[in-house]
């Protein structure tokens, strides 16, 4: 494998300097390992997996942190195991929950230059190098989402899941986003812009669910995979 002070040198001058383009095959085994490990370690959990994205900036004395919490515990009691980012703020509270209910905690860390750090909420936690494989190994092995309010990274993350079920590249899955007061106006924009320009079908609007319960979001679940929601990467 290259050796790190190396490829941290290849990648401060990445973008601007064809000179490295060779080395990009070094790049190409570093992504693929990161895949195999991702991938041997998840195969190994249990099959019923939530992930839960959210902001790390969210306190702790925030309602939405309880929130979270509480749907990591609730998670746990109807049988399901949690992936989160593995950082703090939502992320935390949602690997806590389920921690401190005695289940799955699963924390899909990315190696970043601020911010992000691992929560002490996890009983098994991989680190990644690059946002895409790690958005993979989320969609690959998650039977639903649950979104809470965050920044650029959640809606990534949102726009991510929502492309893929729109698109058929994976079956339908639950899409559940919590805080219906922050939410709403990205609804609305959803319903008064992109819907009324034809970008996507007023039928796209049925991809996801709002609520402002863990209660809610969890009972919606778990009467999706009742009737047979749940999907998984194609990787033909």
């Amino acid at each position: 494998m290259m050796d790190d002070r190396f490829e941290t040198a290849l990648e401060g001058r990445f973008f601007c300097n064809h000179d490295f383009i060779p080395m990009d095959s070094w790049r190409v085994m570093r992504i693929m390992s990161e895949f195999v490990e991702s991938f041997e370690t998840m195969s190994r959990m249990p099959d019923q997996l939530v992930a839960v994205f959210g902001s790390a900036r969210t306190p702790e004395d925030s309602p939405l942190f309880k929130e979270a919490m509480e749907v990591g515990r609730r998670l746990v009691e109807a049988g399901y195991g949690v992936i989160t980012g593995g950082g703090p703020g939502i992320m935390g509270a949602a690997s806590r929950g389920a921690f401190e209910a005695g289940g799955k905690s699963i924390g899909l860390n990315i190696e970043l230059p601020m911010e992000q750090h691992p929560n002490p909420y996890q009983n098994t936690s991989l680190s990644f190098r690059y946002f895409f494989i790690r958005k993979v190994c989320f969609l690959k092995y998650s039977t639903a989402i649950i979104v809470f309010p965050g920044g650029f990274g959640t809606l990534d993350e949102l726009s991510e899941v929502l492309t893929m079920i729109q698109t058929r590249k994976i079956n339908p899955i639950p899409v559940i986003l919590v805080g219906k007061s922050f939410w709403s106006g990205l609804l609305h924009w959803f319903k008064n812009t992109l819907v009324a320009e034809g970008t996507i079908a007023e039928a796209d609007l049925g991809l996801f669910h709002i609520t402002d319960s863990a209660e809610d979001a969890v009972g919606y679940l778990e009467e999706c995979h009742r009737y047979g929601r749940r999907g998984t990467v194609k990787l033909d």
